[in-house]
């Protein structure tokens, strides 16, 4: 791809950050405007939840797929597509009348998000010269992990000012300033020009595999293990993922390509990138509870005080990219799961009389690695393919990135459960970051033994 002018590439570049902002904005977004939703549309706490639910199983069913498309018919047109698509989807859940509506708004703007997500980091990938890649890499994952940071902030005023609509409805002006941007400023991609058909099959099939089994991980402990429910849904995402096998190895063109996929520098940055999933999830799904329950703050102050993860994250990660394109993927991320391995062990040393100064550098430390962690794993998985498979690579890396996380909220949250029973929050709070620092030295560990691989870069 070729920009004419310096500053049309980063007109492009801006118009494309806009719509992955938004896509990223919207993964956290509702979470503040649940109890507007659940009041307005009148409906109890566990049919609000498929509100979240719907968006992320959708988004992790389609990100492989969709990433091929954009391979296949080109990332431009992909990318076009699902801002076009995130617009209609934000203006139906805007506009919906009941809960049924909402939740099949947010499952299509889930998949919006797929190509968002995988469209738009190829496409910069292939704006900018080998160079200056990881910078503009950079600079594209922590807007997107400062729209992941500021959506229940963000949720919070918008529902204060105009009501839960206007946090889907905002995004309809916003796409549209993205789209202008981005017309006649970016050049047709290459295209696959493979004859071969696209593997319906094998999309079908995965978008049974994933929403099951993510339903039955996010709602088992509610449901019950043992519920029919439960079993229901792991049974079928296992008869599913059976049939899946089955016919990717039949396919001429399978939807999983396993030899690729598993060579090991991908490996490498899916794991880190599945990994950093895992723990943010975890951590600040906890950290507003720990300041919100056990030392009283409100909502107002609990962002304030969250904010040395998010404003670190955000003002680290340009650095990071730049830090790849001088280093390499691997030390940066090695620097990072050793700020998020710090961070851990720091919160696990949080009580109720905690000093605030020591508090807030633990915070820091989890921006700071994850800052570090975010883009550089993604550009590895980027660049571990050869180019006519990024979207691939990055409809993979992103879907690993949302299962770690999917697992590792269920995970926390069981864990926490159990430790809090009979002990309280602290013991329960402790036991899951000692959780999220056991992770971290089995990624560090990842990382240094794949260290060579990382060095490698594809032809």
């Amino acid at each position: 791809m070729h920009i004419s002018s310096h500053r049309q590439r980063w007109l492009a570049m801006a118009g494309i950050a806009i719509a992955s902002f938004l896509g990223c904005i919207d993964f956290t977004i509702v979470n503040t405007a649940v109890p507007a939703i659940q009041s307005a549309l009148q409906a109890d706490i566990a049919q609000v939840q498929w509100i979240v639910t719907a968006f992320v199983v959708a988004l992790s069913s389609c990100t492989i797929a969709v990433g091929q498309l954009a391979d296949r018919y080109g990332r431009r047109e992909v990318m076009f597509a699902s801002m076009a698509l995130f617009a209609l989807a934000s203006l139906g859940a805007g506009l919906a009348s009941s809960l049924g509506w909402l939740i099949a708004w947010r499952a299509i703007q889930g998949m919006a998000c797929a190509g968002l997500y995988t469209a738009s980091a190829a496409l910069v990938a292939a704006m900018f010269p080998e160079q200056q890649r990881g910078k503009a890499l950079g600079l594209l994952f922590s807007i997107n992990g400062l729209g992941l940071a500021l959506g229940p902030v963000a949720g919070g005023l918008l529902v204060e000012a105009w009501g839960w609509r206007a946090v889907f409805l905002v995004n309809v002006p916003l796409i549209a300033a993205g789209f202008a941007l981005c017309m006649g400023r970016l050049s047709v991609a290459a295209a696959s020009t493979s004859r071969e058909r696209f593997d319906w099959p094998g999309a079908v099939l995965l978008l049974m595999v994933l929403p099951c089994a993510l339903a039955a991980l996010i709602h088992g402990s509610d449901w019950g293990w043992a519920a029919r429910s439960t079993l229901g849904l792991l049974a079928v995402a296992a008869l599913a993922g059976t049939a899946l096998v089955v016919v990717e190895r039949r396919a001429p063109t399978p939807l999983l390509r396993w030899p690729l996929i598993i060579q090991s520098r991908f490996a490498v940055a899916a794991c880190a990138t599945a990994a950093l999933a895992f723990f943010y999830c975890v951590a600040f799904f906890l950290m507003p509870l720990y300041l919100g329950e056990l030392r009283g703050q409100d909502s107002a102050t609990t962002g304030w005080l969250l904010l040395p993860t998010t404003a670190v994250m955000a003002l680290v990660s340009p650095l990071a990219g730049r830090g790849c394109d001088r280093f390499g993927t691997g030390p940066v991320m090695g620097a990072g799961f050793a700020a998020l391995l710090v961070s851990a062990l720091m919160q696990s040393a949080f009580d109720a009389s905690t000093p605030w100064s020591w508090v807030l550098a633990a915070f820091a430390f989890m921006g700071l690695g994850w800052g570090c962690v975010l883009g550089p794993s993604m550009t590895s998985a980027l660049t571990a393919l050869p180019p006519a498979m990024a979207g691939t690579a990055l409809g993979m890396a992103t879907t690993l990135h949302n299962l770690g996380g999917a697992l590792g909220l269920a995970i926390g949250t069981v864990l926490y459960r159990f430790a809090a029973q009979g002990r309280g929050f602290v013991a329960g709070y402790q036991w899951v970051m000692w959780l999220l620092a056991a992770v971290c030295i089995g990624t560090l560990a990842v990382v240094w033994l794949g260290r060579k691989a990382l060095r490698e870069r594809s032809a």
